[in-house]
């Protein structure tokens, strides 16, 4: 593979198959491990001095009161709770966890990357300083799967 896959400038000439071949080097259960896959564009070579969105202290003040959050409740970060813990600490609504369930079903995921997507909402929730994942967790959390 060239690297450029997804570049707005158009330079990967890769062919599909190309790039499926690339993509099968990964097997499914080490994917599994992984919590979060993102695809990050390349920035504009454009400097500009307009400010773009939050500043890196206000979001690593978020992040730092999350995981106190989490070392409060649960004595652990989200990504270290075993199956006691996700049973604990991350409660579903009946209707949210058969969307997971059928969500889960859908897209063939394993029960670890089910564990794992459940740990990503979670942290998603305390992100945003809420005590309950709602479905918009769940979601953001699946988009954060390869091939969601």
């Amino acid at each position: 593979m060239c690297g450029y896959l997804g570049d707005p400038s158009g330079r990967c000439r890769c062919s599909t198959e190309q790039i499926q071949r690339y993509r099968n080097k990964l097997s499914g259960p080490l994917l599994d491990r992984i919590d979060l896959h993102l695809t990050v564009a390349r920035e504009s070579t454009v400097l500009t001095n307009a400010p773009s969105g939050e500043t890196s202290a206000h979001v690593a003040r978020v992040v730092a009161e999350a995981r106190d959050v989490q070392q409060r409740r649960q004595g652990c970060a989200n990504a270290f709770l075993d199956l006691k813990g996700l049973r604990r600490h991350c409660h579903l609504s009946a209707e949210d966890q058969r969307w997971l369930e059928n969500a889960c079903e859908r897209l063939t995921l394993s029960l670890r990357a089910a564990h794992r997507l459940l740990k990503v909402a979670r942290t998603l929730a305390d992100l945003e300083q809420v005590q309950d994942i709602a479905r918009s967790h769940l979601a953001e959390a699946l988009q954060y799967r390869p091939g969601s």
